[in-house]
C-alpha cells in the first residue's frame, strides 16, 4: 500500500484554496513532545525549505523589572502608597466660611466713652454757669417789673391787702397804719378826685443782688398829658421782690 503523503502525490496542505497553511512556531522542549503522532492523526505541516534548518527564536527586547506598588509589601519592596484624602465639601455661596473676627480691644472703647462723658460734663457745667449768669438775672428783672405793675393796679383799685403784701420798710408801715374803714373812705375821695399816680411805662430795671432800682414814667390820673420820671427801690425779701420806697405823688 502506497504512502498517501509520499513525494509522488501532493499533500492536501499544498492546496491553499482548501485549507490555509499551518504557521510553524518554535518547537517546544523535545522532552515534552511525543515522539510520533498517534496513529490516524493527520499532520497539517506543509513541507517548506525552512524545515531543513533549525528554528531561530527571536528574543523580545529586554524590559526593566516591573516596579511593584504595594499597600503593605515586604521589607524588600518599596511601597508607594498615595495619601488618603477625605472628600471635601464645597460650601455654597451663603455657607462660605467667614474670616475670623478680630478680637476687639476694649481699652480704647472705654477711653472714648470716658472722653465723651468728660465733654458732656463740661457742656452741662458751662450751660449751668451761663444760665446762672444770664437767665436768672433776666428772670429777676421780670419779677421786678411784675411787682411794680401789681403795685400800680393795687393803688388804682384801693386793694389795701395787696399793697401791704408787696411793700416793705417805711412804705409798708404806712399802709399797715391805715384802718380798713379809714382806708376805704380815703381811697374813695382820692379816686373821685383822680389824685392817684399811674405808671405809664417801666423804662429801666437794674438788679444788684437782693436790691433793685427801676425808673418809670408816671402821670397823675387827673392830668395824663403831664408825664414825669420817677424811681422805685425794691428789695428781695420773703422769696419775692417788694417795693420799699415808692414815689410820692
Amino acid at each position: 500500500m502506497s504512502n498517501p503523503t509520499g513525494p509522488d502525490q501532493p499533500d492536501e496542505a499544498a492546496h491553499p484554496q482548501d485549507e490555509p497553511a499551518t504557521e510553524v512556531f518554535a518547537p517546544a522542549d523535545p522532552s515534552t513532545q511525543p515522539a510520533d503522532p498517534p496513529e490516524g492523526e493527520r499532520r497539517f505541516t506543509a513541507p517548506s525549505g525552512f524545515d531543513a534548518g533549525s528554528t531561530q527564536i527571536i528574543n523580545r527586547p529586554h524590559e526593566p523589572a516591573t516596579e511593584v506598588f504595594g499597600t503593605g509589601g515586604s521589607a524588600d519592596t518599596e511601597a508607594f502608597t498615595a495619601p488618603s484624602v477625605a472628600p471635601q465639601k464645597i460650601p455654597a455661596r451663603d455657607d462660605a466660611p467667614k474670616p475670623p473676627a478680630k478680637k476687639r480691644s476694649w481699652g480704647w472703647v472705654i477711653a472714648i466713652v470716658l472722653v465723651i462723658a468728660a465733654l458732656a460734663a463740661v457742656a452741662i457745667l458751662g450751660t449751668i454757669l451761663l444760665t446762672r449768669g444770664s437767665s436768672p438775672a433776666a428772670s429777676q428783672e421780670d419779677q421786678v417789673r411784675d411787682t411794680i405793675s401789681d403795685f400800680d393796679v393795687a393803688v388804682q383799685n384801693g386793694d389795701l391787702a395787696a399793697l401791704r403784701s408787696i411793700t416793705c420798710g417805711s412804705t409798708r408801715d404806712s399802709y399797715v397804719a391805715y384802718n380798713d374803714k379809714a382806708w376805704e373812705q380815703t381811697h374813695a375821695r382820692v379816686a373821685a378826685a383822680k389824685q392817684y399816680p399811674v405808671v405809664a411805662s417801666i423804662d429801666q430795671v437794674v438788679v444788684n443782688g437782693e436790691h433793685a432800682e427801676a425808673n418809670v414814667t408816671t402821670f397823675m390820673a387827673y392830668a395824663p398829658q403831664t408825664r414825669s420820671t420817677r424811681s422805685f427801690d425794691l428789695e428781695f425779701t420773703d422769696e419775692q421782690w417788694k417795693i420799699c420806697q415808692a414815689p410820692t405823688s
